[in-house]
């Protein structure tokens, strides 16, 4: 898992269908503090509720697949 605030939203005009409700977050790595790093930011579906402004935890790889609302869909990061 990687710390990273939540910089803004993605919309997506078309996507997979199994990602129709799924809320895309721009997440930006960060260190300790909140502090951005210089690490590109990545699109990650939240699964919590999460807001812009926010520091979050987040997964990628076939971890980001382990939770229950992304399980078995095509996702990179949650």
């Amino acid at each position: 898992m990687v710390l990273g605030l939540v910089v803004g939203t993605v919309v997506a005009t078309r996507k997979e269908a199994e990602l129709t409700s799924l809320k895309f977050l721009l997440v930006k790595p960060c260190d300790s503090t909140g502090k951005p790093t210089t690490a590109a930011p990545v699109v990650a579906v939240d699964a919590v509720g999460a807001g812009v402004g926010e520091v979050v935890l987040y997964a990628s790889g076939s971890s980001a697949r382990q939770t229950q609302v992304t399980k078995d869909r095509p996702v990179d990061a949650t």
